[in-house]
């Protein structure tokens, strides 16, 4: 596994002064979160190889962000992400999660953000079975072809994945996900309307993902195997089913009993164009 793009020999030095580089961060005290991000990765970055010519062309972005949370983008890197529906965390409930958002540890913050996740707010249109077949479907396109999974677990209203990016950028591959799901879904979920319902005018697409994720790099196995744990239990913890392997739409279900993931790829049942 390589270090995250870090420049050779800095793996030591970020470790030890990462407390130090945060506190900086607070001082400066900036006045918008906008601007606490960019200082974010501006320092991330000053740590960090710089992208190739030819990464670059392919789409890599290093470390940057979109105005809301900070993501880490190079090549061969295992990623642990999660990507949520819209409605999971709705505006006419904000103060139940907003409060959230205020936890500094980012580690902290993430685990309780998750928590929240499970308790299934919204519509929870990937506990469809048509949905989530199609998810996992999607996942498994291009699995050992643009990336390797490593593990996943579809929840009602949210979506863990471990996957290993090759030479695809993880803001594509995940963009490529969301866009051949949604794009598949209307159909699935008009199955299941009243026929005499009146269609509007202006539809709006039955199936709506938020538009960021959270990604955390693995940096040494250990840490992949608890991204692996955490993922195939979260069912479980949430209450879902008694084991990981009942869980239906989860890599848990595909291990072996030496705990070795072996994909029986089905065949693709739809084209995807992503």
């Amino acid at each position: 596994m390589r270090s995250a793009g870090l420049r050779p020999g800095a793996k030591e030095k970020v470790n030890r002064n990462a407390p130090a580089r945060r506190a900086a961060l607070q001082r400066m005290q900036p006045k918008k979160k906008k601007e606490y991000l960019k200082l974010l990765v501006s320092e991330k970055n000053k740590w960090q190889r710089p992208l190739t010519e030819e990464e670059r062309a392919l789409g890599f972005l290093g470390w940057h962000e979109r105005g809301y949370l900070p993501h880490c983008d190079f090549p061969d890197l295992i990623q642990f992400v999660t990507f949520r529906l819209r409605d999971s965390m709705p505006l006419s409930r904000r103060s139940e999660w907003e409060y959230l958002l205020k936890i500094e540890n980012v580690r902290d913050r993430r685990i309780k953000l998750e928590e929240y996740l499970d308790k299934g707010v919204g519509k929870c249109q990937l506990r469809t079975r048509e949905i989530a077949s199609l998810v996992e479907h999607t996942l498994f396109h291009f699995h050992n072809e643009r990336y390797e999974l490593l593990a996943w677990s579809i929840m009602p209203n949210h979506i863990h994945v471990l996957v290993h990016i090759w030479q695809t950028p993880l803001s594509k591959t995940i963009q490529s996900w969301k866009r051949a799901v949604a794009t598949k879904a209307p159909a699935t979920l008009s199955e299941r309307r009243s026929p005499t319902r009146r269609e509007s005018p202006f539809k709006t697409p039955s199936l709506q993902w938020q538009r960021e994720y959270w990604d955390t790099f693995m940096r040494h196995e250990e840490q992949q195997r608890k991204a692996i744990a955490y993922i195939e239990n979260n069912p479980v913890n949430a209450h879902l089913c008694p084991t990981p392997e009942d869980w239906p739409f989860s890599s848990a279900r595909y291990r072996d009993k030496f705990r070795r993931l072996n994909i029986y790829l089905e065949p693709r049942a739809f084209p995807l164009k992503m």
